[in-house]
């Protein structure tokens, strides 16, 4: 992580990226979509997923290429089901059809305890860990996972990557409890690419047994890396292979076509979402020890597994927790020079007035 940050304000960021969305070709509804979550994760410290990284997808994947078609609409297709939707999102930018999707599992699971929203057909959502980080400060369980745009991942024990980085995230109500939602958000990689491209734009290395290179090799070196290795061997590998299995029975299109120009007709190269919602009440089987409530139980057990010895340990979720109080207390949000530098590209190619660096302070 750089040893400083830039203050930006919210609303230059969310007006030259809005800008960025509408040059492109998206409605107001998806710009602003792509500018608020782009804000919510550099809010957390999530420098991976951030607008530079949400537009440069849509430049190589998106509408640039066909991969995503600004101004679609959904379609939510006709089941039985009361607490379960399937839709078609037509190649909707991802930020716009994911956080509806959220949405609509939350009112689903205020009726029905539970609410599940399947979604085909559509683009890279970002940062996973924000939409169950949003759904978690409102109070309920929530649970996302999606297909990757490429295959980028070498399945254990093999060499040609086959499998996308396939995040899972997992957001818990635990704000009353420890100040905070607890989120579990990470890919079935070891590392997610984005931070192969962020580590690549500071000049950093990667980690040992991360990634390898064109001829399959480990290498630190993120100007070398072409593929990512799973996490814990055939644990990250299975996590990341249920990914693909859900997308397949939902309809989905192979994980080595995904993201690239059409090569034989009837492709789809596009993303799956799988959401999930379930209501606190639902969980409650109404017998605590010591005749406590459900939060107190929850308080109780998180105080339990930081017990004496565990002091110093963090819960998932803390360190984003940490980087908002600190966004919230410079005023903005924080951005090192080198991404300054990238907007500054963005701005010129949307035919905005680039920033005046001069009158953004350093981050405390």
């Amino acid at each position: 992580m750089p040893d400083k940050f830039y203050v930006i304000p919210r609303e230059n960021h969310d007006s030259l990226v809005r800008a960025a969305y509408r040059h492109r070709g998206f409605d107001d509804e998806e710009a602003e979509a792509g500018a608020s979550f782009s804000a919510y994760a550099t809010i957390h410290g999530i420098r991976t997923h951030n607008a530079l990284k949400a537009l440069h997808l849509d430049e190589l994947f998106g509408s640039k290429t066909g991969g995503c078609e600004p101004k679609a609409r959904i379609d939510i297709l006709q089941k039985r089901f009361d607490a379960c939707q399937t839709w078609n999102a037509n190649k909707k930018l991802g930020q716009a059809v994911a956080g509806r999707a959220m949405d609509a599992c939350i009112e689903m699971a205020d009726k029905h305890g539970s609410g599940t929203v399947i979604v085909d057909n559509a683009f890279h959502y970002l940062w996973g860990g924000g939409y169950v980080m949003d759904a978690a400060s409102r109070g309920y369980y929530a649970y996302t996972n999606c297909t990757s745009t490429l295959a980028e991942v070498v399945p254990f024990m093999g060499k040609t990557p086959t499998l996308g980085t396939n995040p899972h995230s997992w957001g818990l109500p635990t704000t009353e409890a420890v100040g905070f939602p607890v989120v579990i958000d990470w890919a079935t990689s070891v590392i997610a690419m984005g931070r192969v491209q962020q580590l690549k734009r500071e000049g950093q290395k990667l980690p040992m047994d991360a990634a390898v290179d064109a001829n399959g090799k480990p290498t630190t070196d993120p100007n070398a890396a072409v593929a990512l290795l799973p996490f814990a061997a055939h644990k990250g590998y299975g996590l990341g292979l249920l990914n693909e299995i859900l997308g397949a029975m939902t309809g989905g299109d192979l994980p080595t076509d995904r993201g690239l120009p059409t090569k034989e007709e009837g492709n789809k190269n596009t993303c799956n979402f799988f959401f999930q919602v379930i209501h606190p009440e639902a969980f409650d089987a109404g017998a605590f020890a010591h005749g406590i409530s459900q939060a107190q139980n929850v308080k109780a057990v998180l105080k339990d597994v930081l017990k004496e010895g565990n002091e110093d340990c963090i819960l998932p979720g803390q360190i984003e927790a940490n980087f908002a109080k600190r966004s919230e207390n410079n005023g903005g949000l924080l951005f090192s020079e080198k991404e300054l530098d990238e907007f500054e590209t963005l701005a010129e190619e949307s035919g905005e007035e680039p920033w005046d660096r001069s009158g953004f302070p350093l981050a405390k």
